[in-house]
């Protein structure tokens, strides 16, 4: 029988995929067009994946929100070779803040063995609570936000007051951002870009403590890839967008109610990802041109080990145009 099991680091391979993304995208940073920086950060995403020995099959994709002619939910990427992989990607975490020059604009893609990825199908939001290591045990979504923050504190060894939680800058948090500020967090409003809110809780110096709020659920499986890797720990619940969303999902079964853990989220400990940035932020740097070439910065994490890697790359594009199909 031939071993699937996606063994080998395919993350240092992935970081080749977020690199290409950052390469073509970050040139559209403060023009203002998203759907000419996402079909860049597109392209040179799926060049790259192609080239990776594996046996692929996007899970998590442009596809339901976007509706994108590649990187589609269920299109088949790699060299056709084992290992058998689900994929995850969002080639541009952040659109909005690229293409009007804002921090916190990532390029992201995830790994795990086959069958190992939540697939939430038409349901693309969540609410979502996520942690680092040292409370990523005593978390629970169902409870109310003041007593997940009071835990959170406790496993820390702090008070309430010296946690930072980050949530998504939208209508919908109101409440929710008064209940942090009433129990004495600090907040920090984003306005995009949750993976990277997510994944900051579990990394020592980041200054984030907790993510709480409504995003996509998409980005909840990547940072539940993350924060596996990272040893952090992330809940969701599926939220439905409208009444007919959740007739729909009644009908077909769904409950809305049920926790999605990280081992639903993500079931595998042999998982693998990675993030370039594209503009400055909080996480990573974003990409830097200079006559004849570019320099990233870029996460790099694997499941089975632990490890996470900081990598800061210098490319020579007159020689990558050489050899790509991608104009960078």
């Amino acid at each position: 029988m031939i071993d699937t099991r996606p063994t080998r680091n395919l993350a240092l391979e992935l970081v080749r995929v977020t690199e290409a993304a950052a390469l073509g995208a970050g040139r559209f940073m403060g023009r203002g067009d998203k759907i000419a920086a996402d079909r860049a950060a597109v392209n040179g995403m799926r060049l790259v994946l192609n080239s990776i020995q594996m046996d692929g099959v996007i899970v998590i994709g442009e596809g339901e929100k976007d509706e994108a002619p590649m990187l589609y939910n269920g299109e088949k990427l790699g060299t056709g070779d084992p290992p058998l992989v689900d994929i995850a990607v969002d080639p541009i975490d952040g659109t909005r803040p690229l293409a009007l020059g804002l921090q916190n604009s990532i390029t992201t893609v995830a790994l795990a063995p086959r069958g190992t990825m939540f697939n939430p199908g038409p349901y693309v939001y969540m609410k979502k609570i996520a942690v680092g290591p040292q409370a990523r045990d005593v978390i629970d979504i169902r409870a109310s936000i003041t007593d997940n923050l009071h835990a959170v504190a406790k496993a820390r060894g702090e008070d309430v007051k010296d946690l930072t939680v980050v949530i998504l800058d939208r209508p919908r948090h109101e409440d929710m951002i008064a209940e942090v500020r009433r129990c004495g967090a600090r907040i920090r409003l984003i306005p995009d870009g949750d993976v990277a809110g997510a994944l900051m809780t579990a990394l020592p110096d980041s200054g984030i403590d907790v993510l709480l709020g409504i995003g996509g659920t998409p980005e909840g499986v990547l940072a539940a890839c993350a924060l596996r890797a990272a040893g952090g720990n992330i809940q969701g619940l599926l939220v439905a967008r409208n009444d007919e969303e959740r007739h729909r999902g009644d009908e077909a079964g769904i409950d809305f109610h049920k926790v999605l853990t990280m081992d639903t989220l993500v079931s595998s400990e042999d998982v693998f990802f990675a993030a370039t940035g594209l503009t400055n932020g909080d996480l990573l740097r974003g990409v830097d041109y200079f006559a004849g070439g570019a320099v990233t910065d870029s996460l790099v994490m694997r499941g089975l080990t632990g490890t996470v890697r900081r990598i800061t790359s210098t490319h020579r594009l007159s020689k990558l145009t050489q050899i790509s199909a991608i104009e960078y």
